[in-house]
């Protein structure tokens, strides 16, 4: 049937409709379509490249070199050196135990240490490189170099390590380096983006611990290209980060070598300072430790021997050891009493070898005693009688506080670790401490530097310092940073009678030059290196009523660790002090047998320009002293190895 024409005329109305609001709604969709394309190809296209790059392009930190250690001179104490070491990134590596399983057949690895490696991986972020083996051999480093292509997400590098080429030496002072632990990383609000690299090596001890920041240095960045398997394709750009400053200390290397060997194996320290300015030329502390072990892994055998070693080789005696100072204190007390004007310097007392005091007897160390000494022949003999009759006249506050101007109880702020205060005791500190009063016989222990008191090797070497100058000398261990010299501060006068000064210094010469004086055998000969000082021994143990009416036991009769520790202080040379020496020998003995010859050989060494010369000894002792010498375990000084004793 044919349409009529009005019927044609609507239907093609509705279509026209029909179409345009297709092609209407069809516009509208390509224009939703066409301004999202614009949004994600013109609007967005930072963010999506960005989203790219990141997909091929890692960024990693790039460690700074560290920092040197140099002694005065500029001889490397610490240094770095090549490390082949091997890393992998769990991102790019995929499957870490089928990988690590695959490094183990090239190069040498223990299931323990493998199993480790699987850990640290696992433990941290994807991207994050973890040192999975170290110090590899050329020819082990080449091997995982040649199979890359089997081994995804394993990198072969060249890094550095921690090197100490004098080890033994300055392992106290120095330290040494290890991987960063968790207990580092505690209270660091923002701790170094460094810091979170797995085996990333700071300082744990000493120097390298407390001059970290200095020592580190900041770290650079590498952008690297790599592939869909993560296999690094090339190196896009690199920022190099500051290097770690240079330390120069003040010990002289040579004289801490001396020093070392000539303790030998004693458990024992020696510290030696510049009274004209503080300087530490040596800070020795025996026996030692090789640091190498310690960047390297130490073993549990290794660590082992050294802390069930009772000499202790893990303790810086020097700083961190306190010791009752024995007759060494004896000058504090003396100026203490000339300083309150209790005595003089030619005041008498009477020594009949002892003192009563509430039922008491305190012994002299001479039984018979010593007869009416004055103060010079108080040191030179060291009556004791002479120091418990002054010190109850002017008091344990007065001692004290002569003590602290002196430098004993104080801490000394040094880039050392475990610096001691030790201990100068008053009335205050008993109470204090110990909720007790003080008593006379506290008093009387204290003027002989026994009971509570408690130094250091490096105090006594600064109260000695300041005797001997006259000035509130204050030790330092770093003497330069990058090659620009610290400045030092002239030391404040020590607010101490010069007279009474002179008046204690003649009676420490009297002790090594002497007729009588205990440290007679340890004298220096030559008029321009003449010593003077103080011998010191500090008990350990108490003698009972029943053994000194008996008879004291002998050191040499007794167990090591029963003996009484030596001590020794001095200064030369005596008309222009220039060095202080400070020894103390645990369970040595006698200060005059043990510690003094040891002060004396050191104290020469840092005098003389090498050995010491043999006329500076005795006549007597210049061949023993010539055998000793010859027989001392030193370093070259030019190369820093051992000498080989058996070269012609």
């Amino acid at each position: 049937m044919r349409r009529t024409a009005r019927e044609t005329e609507a239907s093609n109305r509705t279509l026209n409709r029909r179409t345009l609001m297709l092609g209407g709604a069809m516009g509208a969709m390509i224009a939703v379509l066409g301004a999202r394309m614009r949004y994600l190809q013109v609007d967005q296209a930072d963010e999506f490249k960005l989203l790219a790059e990141e997909n091929r392009i890692n960024i990693r930190l790039i460690p700074p070199e560290r920092g040197i250690i140099m002694d005065r001179n500029g001889k490397v104490i610490a240094g770095n050196e090549q490390n082949y070491r091997v890393v992998i990134t769990r991102e790019a590596a995929g499957d870490v135990d089928l990988v690590m399983r695959r490094l183990a057949t090239i190069i040498p690895m223990t299931a323990e240490e493998m199993q480790a490696s699987i850990d640290a991986v696992k433990a941290v972020r994807a991207f994050v490189p973890v040192t999975v083996a170290e110090r590899l051999s050329w020819e082990d480093f080449s091997k995982v170099a040649v199979n890359a292509p089997a081994l995804p997400g394993v990198v072969p590098e060249v890094g550095q390590s921690r090197r100490y080429p004098l080890d033994t030496d300055f392992a106290h002072v120095v330290g040494y380096v290890g991987p960063v632990s968790e207990k580092d990383l505690e209270g660091l609000e923002n701790p170094d983006p460094l810091l979170r690299i797995p085996k990333f090596q700071i300082g744990k001890i000493g120097v390298e611990k407390w001059m970290e920041d200095t020592l580190r240095g900041h770290a650079g960045t590498k952008r690297i290209e790599v592939n869909s398997a993560g296999r690094v394709m090339r190196e896009l750009e690199r920022q190099e980060g500051q290097p770690g400053s240079d330390i120069r200390l003040t010990i002289d290397a040579d004289i801490q070598n001396f020093a070392q060997a000539r303790l030998g194996e004693e458990s024992a320290a020696v510290v030696v300072i510049d009274v004209t300015n503080g300087d530490i030329i040596c800070c020795a502390s025996s026996p030692s430790f090789d640091p190498n072990l310690f960047v390297r892994g130490i073993s549990h055998a290794e660590y082992k021997l050294l802390t069930e070693n009772d000499h202790r080789p893990l303790a810086n005696k020097t700083v961190s050891g306190a010791y009752p100072p024995g007759s060494t204190f004896k000058m504090v007390t003396a100026l203490a009493a000339l300083e309150a004007g209790v005595v003089n310097a030619d005041t008498k007392v009477s020594c009949p070898g002892y003192i009563e005091f509430g039922g008491r007897r305190f012994h002299c160390w001479k039984r018979s005693g010593h007869g009416t000494v004055r103060l010079a022949r108080s040191l030179a003999e060291s009556c004791d009688v002479y120091f418990y009759e002054i010190a109850q006249k002017v008091g344990i506050d007065k001692i004290a506080e002569m003590g602290r101007k002196l430098g004993l109880g104080h801490k000394f702020e040094l880039p050392m670790s475990a610096v001691t205060e030790g201990n100068m005791p008053d009335k205050a500190w008993k109470l204090t401490r110990h909720k007790q009063e003080w008593r006379i016989g506290d008093t009387i222990n204290a003027s002989i530097g026994q009971g509570y008191v408690l130094t250091s090797p490096l105090q006594l070497a600064v109260m000695t310092a300041r005797i001997a100058s006259g000035r509130a000398v204050a030790p330092r261990l770093v003497r330069m940073i990058d090659n620009q010299e610290l400045p030092v501060a002239e030391a404040p006068p020590l607010e101490v009678s010069p007279e009474y000064l002179a008046a204690v210094r003649s009676g420490m010469h009297e002790v090594v030059n002497g007729e009588h004086g205990t440290a007679k055998s340890s004298r220096i000969v030559d008029p321009t290196m003449v010593m003077a000082g103080k011998t010191g021994t500090s008990q350990v143990r108490n003698i009972s009523k029943a053994e000194r009416e008996a008879g004291v036991i002998s050191n040499d009769d007794l167990p090591w660790n029963r003996r009484d520790h030596a001590l020794f202080v001095g200064f030369a040379p005596y008309d222009a002090p220039r060095y202080a020496v400070a020894v103390v020998v645990e369970h040595g003995g006698g200060g005059s047998t043990a510690a003094a010859p040891i002060a004396r050989d050191v104290i020469l060494r840092a005098m003389s320009d090498g050995l010491p010369s043999l006329d500076a000894y005795p006549a007597s002792q210049r061949g023993r002293i010539e055998t000793m010498l010859k027989e001392l375990p030193l370093r070259d000084p030019v190369t820093g190895r051992p000498q080989d004793k058996t070269a012609t």
